[in-house]
């Protein structure tokens, strides 16, 4: 199916009146002003708008590596998997339009513009031992006036498989790097694709003097100046100061070479060298945790970028023997001026960006670095692969600073500065299940928009970690205070602290669950705090003999004081997605009752009726024995409305006083798919639940309060579908978070809203 553009991407005017006709007391969340320039978020382009979103018609579309036309105005990105180029219009950036694709002679792997031309790499390659490839050049104004007919202007032999080009600032020269990757499956003197493995790799030289047909190529020999793989180097990256000074990765070697474009010599060549991280997770385990060391790891750096014209900074990939899960500085001469050791890490995990399925496996793993100047500022932006953002530093002196987060897409690897335009762009490699996206930020003088939320530093200066939030708590005495859950995406259950006081909210505590004194691993999507301060969570299990849904009390040091089953003929009735929210009334040891929402429906249950279950607990009940009584609602849920199908459902239920709920209802749609992402109010006054044992549960009726789709695709980002908590405070304020999943086939954004008083 194809979506129009108008699904995605919304303008102020029109989405402000969208929110006005359903929100009529939505806090709308721009940025503040602010002394200090901060880039914000004005768009998110889809790359398949290029061709078909519809993966019927196109499989995998990507935008892997993008350059800017001389005048800013029109993106040029790389997509592998198609063999194609494309071009996308950004006069109006806020508003990027698509204008179309070429096809290239093989795989397209870099691209770089010198005036009128695009100069892009093209892998042609027929094996790793027989590797090739061309310079295609293109005339960029000719394209422009027919992308569908537009073809190179000429197709120059680079002898090799071909990674990345750069242009010289001065236009005179461009640098292609011949990569003639290694086989990653040949185990080479005991390490799997290991070195020697030719044919080596080399730099080419154009001499860009008059029209391309006149142009010329320089080889520069590489061999012989690595520790590791010395014949066999492996170049991954270039970049060119204005003194026409090209400085190249070899990745694998784990080295750096500085070359001269006027004359072709090797000016100076070194080691990146090692380092050691204290304080980092190496470990898939379902848990972060800091506490690992990896002794003399080798940097393996990959991007690389001029600062200035005498430094360089690198983003430490890794590759054969690691990668340093950082960035660093070096001099002309070699000397490590700055590293970032374990920061970049915990900069992920205090924004919940932290990757733990990649722990074991270089972590956030910084591929991208490059650096502009904007005004009298200048910035480096280093993009982490596996954490879907991009970090933006301030360079002071010898020191980089650190400015703000940007999310991405899921893989970002092209990253290009436009200054001129006060724009900086990210593009992103993976394209399943999130969309492949461009991601375009302008700078202006207002409060970083990202993260909405984030953890603070510990006494080790270490961030609190967390992810995967699937449920929010108001505070019944502290209105600045809200309570939040994870799902079984990580182990050791716990409830976070969060205050909201600040901006970004922050995550000022993580409270582990225990029970008997030991650490429990549940599945929790609901917590509501009692009247004593305590907490009532939901575990949702999956149906099977030994992982069931629970309803537990805990106290509010996180010990477990009971787990409460449903009756086992109602536990048999499970099909698939069970307990999702959780809301308490009354006062505990009185009044008490606790009401649980369903996700979905269960065996029996009619087609479009879900349950909310009433829990009342036993007065002075021995915590060893339920002596509760569970009776029964039905919610009637939406129909399917997104065009791409799946399910409806609930993620919360909140309490709003006087027997009234608020429940959120989502469909399991993302980006143009999503529709249903909605809070609607429940009243139960005179609605008399029934037991299992009864049947023929009564219908309740339900009012629209929140469309809240509006609100998520006013941040401008791909729209996720897990809209999981829902709290209101002792204020009235309305707050919702999404669940990122971990980082795990998400973009790994966390969407936290101040949605205003939209309840009261």
């Amino acid at each position: 199916m194809n979506f129009s553009k108008n699904v995605f991407r919304f303008t102020k005017s029109a989405l402000s009146l969208a929110l006005i006709a359903v929100l009529p007391s939505l806090v709308f969340a721009e940025s503040k002003k602010s002394s200090t320039p901060h880039f914000q978020r004005i768009a998110t382009y889809l790359v398949c708008e290029n061709t078909s979103c519809d993966r019927d018609i196109v499989n995998e579309t990507v935008a892997e590596i993008v350059a800017a036309s001389k005048d800013g105005n029109t993106l040029i990105y790389t997509d592998s998997p198609t063999g194609r180029i494309g071009f996308v219009d950004i006069h109006d950036a806020e508003n990027p339009v698509s204008l179309g694709t070429l096809h290239t002679d093989g795989e397209p792997t870099s691209v770089s513009i010198s005036g009128d031309y695009a100069l892009v790499g093209v892998n042609t390659s027929a094996s790793f031992l027989e590797p090739s490839g061309i310079l295609a050049v293109y005339h960029v104004p000719s394209c422009l006036s027919n992308v569908s007919s537009c073809s190179a202007i000429r197709e120059i032999n680079m002898g090799g498989q071909p990674d990345s080009v750069a242009i010289s600032p001065d236009g005179r020269y461009a640098a292609v790097v011949i990569e003639n990757e290694r086989d990653e499956d040949i185990t080479v003197s005991g390490v799997e694709g290991g070195l020697p493995q030719p044919p080596a790799g080399y730099l080419n030289i154009i001499d860009l003097a008059g029209t391309p047909a006149n142009w010329d190529v320089r080889q520069v020999d590489l061999t012989g100046l690595a520790v590791y793989g010395s014949d066999d180097p492996e170049p991954e990256f270039v970049t060119i100061n204005q003194h026409n000074i090209a400085a190249v990765t070899m990745q694998e070697n784990n080295h750096i070479v500085f070359v001269n474009l006027v004359n072709g010599t090797v000016l100076k060549h070194f080691t990146a060298g090692t380092v050691t991280l204290d304080g980092i997770d190496s470990a898939d385990n379902k848990l972060i945790d800091f506490t690992d060391t990896l002794t003399d790891v080798a940097r393996e750096p990959d991007g690389i970028a001029w600062l200035g014209n005498n430094k360089i900074v690198t983003a430490n990939e890794g590759d054969l023997f690691g990668g340093s899960r950082g960035f660093s500085m070096f001099n002309r001469h070699g000397k490590v001026l700055y590293d970032s050791g374990t920061e970049f890490e915990y900069l992920a995990a205090a924004a919940g960006h932290y990757p733990e399925k990649r722990s074991d496996n270089k972590g956030t793993e910084p591929e991208g670095i490059t650096t502009g100047r904007y005004k009298n500022e200048t910035f480096v932006f280093v993009g982490s692969e596996r954490g879907n953002f991009v970090g933006v530093y301030k360079a002071d002196g010898n020191k980089l600073k650190y400015r703000q987060m940007l999310p991405t897409g899921t893989g970002p690897e092209g990253l290009l500065a436009i200054p001129s335009r006060k724009l900086f762009v990210a593009s992103t490699e993976v394209d399943s299940p999130v969309r492949s996206q461009i991601n375009i930020f302008h700078l202006e003088h207002k409060l970083a928009a990202y993260p909405q939320i984030q953890s603070v530093r510990q006494a080790d200066g270490k961030p609190i970690v967390w992810g995967a939030l699937s449920a929010l708590s108001s505070d019944r005495y502290d209105t600045d205070r809200l309570y939040a859950v994870h799902d079984s995406f990580y182990n050791e259950s716990r409830i976070y602290s969060i205050d909201i006081s600040d901006r970004p909210a922050k995550i000022t505590s993580a409270t582990p669950l225990l029970k008997d004194g030991v650490s429990v691993n549940y599945d929790l999507e609901g917590i509501a705090q009692r009247s004593n301060g305590s907490f009532w969570l939901v575990s949702e299990g999956a149906g099977t003999s030994t992982t069931h849904n629970l309803l537990i009390e805990a106290r509010s040091d996180g010990t477990v004081v009971r787990e409460i089953r449903l009756p086992g003929a109602v536990e048999a009735l499970q099909q698939s997605n069970g307990f999702e929210g959780v809301a308490v009334t009354g006062k505990v040891g009185a009044t008490e009752q606790v009401y649980v929402a369903f996700q979905r429906e269960w065996k029996n249950d009619p087609a479009g009726l879900v349950r909310i279950g009433q829990y009342t607990p036993a007065l002075d009940l021995d915590p060893a024995v339920d002596e509760g009584e569970w009776k029964f609602f039905y919610y009637p849920l939406d129909a399917v409305e997104s065009p791409a199908g799946g399910f409806v459902g609930l993620s919360e239920i909140t309490t709003l006083g006087h027997n009234k709920f608020a429940i959120i209802e989502r469909d399991n749609q993302s980006g143009p798919n999503a529709r249903i992402k909605r809070v609607y109010r429940i009243d139960i006054n005179g609605v008399i639940p029934k037991t299992q044992a009864e049947g023929d549960f009564p219908i309740l009726s339900k009012t629209l309060a929140i469309d809240v789709l509006p609100a998520m695709q006013a941040g401008k980002g791909w729209v996720h579908d897990k809209l999981e908590g829902l709290a209101k405070t002792v204020d009235g304020t309305v707050y919702v978070v999404t669940d990122n999943d971990g980082v795990d086939n998400s973009t790994g954004e966390t969407q936290f809203l101040n949605l205003g008083k939209a309840l009261n």
